[in-house]
């Protein structure tokens, strides 16, 4: 047995922001994957994730059936057959991995499932992200189900709001362009429940609440809709103000070891950073309009092109 392939995301834009209601954009990462599988002999990984599974099936089988209901017999007969999830997908990353598993298991188990193929009302994306946020809530604590909604439907969305949510279609990569959003490996695993911590216990402070609200909103909003227009200009503006803000405000979602080339990327304009995720960890975005300048200057760090300008 072999299940469909489940990819990775990144969301661009909307980190934090998209919990207090600021625009965000999340876009399906094909060089990551994941799908369900069986095997005759698993390996010493494979068994761990076949344990995972036999705790997220006691946890799916308290789900309100009302949101959604699962086939729970067969899901229990395949786990107790040694199922697992053969995923690329690094966790702790911020690509994805749980959102991945959580597609899969949707698109395999559950009744009366909303498809890809049809007629993708903005109701049935909120309802889809309302189950994919209870089912990835095992995870994190707390999830907006965005990250199994970008896997599932293998396609960009946008975030207008809370309640206003979008598939969207981004323009299309310039491969000779100078420009990229890259992905810098930081070595370190993050993970989202700790970084979500701190950032509920700020917000209980009046001016991390006007910060959120006049500055990372505000650019993370106009970074979205450069991106959807194509203005490069206005985006490395507006994404250099964002790295600015996020270096003066969210510095414990940021490595310790980062902060020197973080401030080195906003001094030179040879690149600009920003979270992938919660941070913490794992990876970070960068945008620059040079890359082969960003390299340079990043030399003793593994980049991974996104996207090219």
């Amino acid at each position: 047995m072999k299940g469909p392939l489940f990819y990775s995301k990144i969301l661009l834009f909307g980190e934090y922001g998209i919990i207090k209601d600021s625009k965000g954009l999340s876009i399906p990462y094909n060089f990551y994957n994941g799908a369900l599988k069986m095997d005759e002999n698993p390996t010493p990984s494979a068994v761990d994730s076949n344990l995972n599974l036999k705790k997220f099936l006691k946890y799916l089988s308290d789900i309100d059936t009302n949101l959604v209901a699962f086939d729970l017999e067969q899901l229990q007969q395949d786990v107790q057959a040694g199922m697992y999830f053969d995923s690329s997908i690094p966790q702790g990353y911020g690509v994805g991995s749980s959102g991945a598993l959580v597609a899969a298991l949707y698109d395999k188990y559950a009744q009366d499932k909303i498809t890809v193929l049809e007629n993708l009302t903005r109701e049935k994306l909120l309802k889809l992200k309302a189950i994919f946020s209870e089912m990835e809530s095992f995870f994190h604590g707390k999830s907006s189900g965005l990250d199994p909604l970008n896997s599932y439907l293998s396609i960009p969305i946008l975030i207008n709001s809370k309640d206003n949510i979008e598939a969207t279609g981004i323009p299309s990569q310039n491969t000779n362009g100078k420009g990229a959003v890259f992905l810098l490996d930081s070595g370190i695993i993050g993970e989202t429940a700790p970084m979500v911590g701190i950032f509920m216990e700020k917000m209980k402070q009046e001016g991390f609440r006007t910060m959120l609200k006049n500055q990372f909103i505000k650019h993370t909003d106009a970074c979205v809709e450069d991106f959807l227009k194509g203005d490069i200009n206005s985006l490395f503006r507006n994404t250099k103000q964002l790295s600015k803000v996020v270096l003066n405000h969210f510095k414990p979602m940021i490595p310790k070891q980062f902060h020197t080339i973080w401030k080195a990327g906003i001094e030179s304009n040879a690149y600009y950073l920003k979270l992938c995720g919660s941070g913490g960890g794992g990876y970070i975005l960068g945008f620059t309009e040079d890359f082969q300048a960003a390299q340079k200057a990043l030399i003793d760090h593994k980049l991974e092109v996104v996207y090219n300008f």
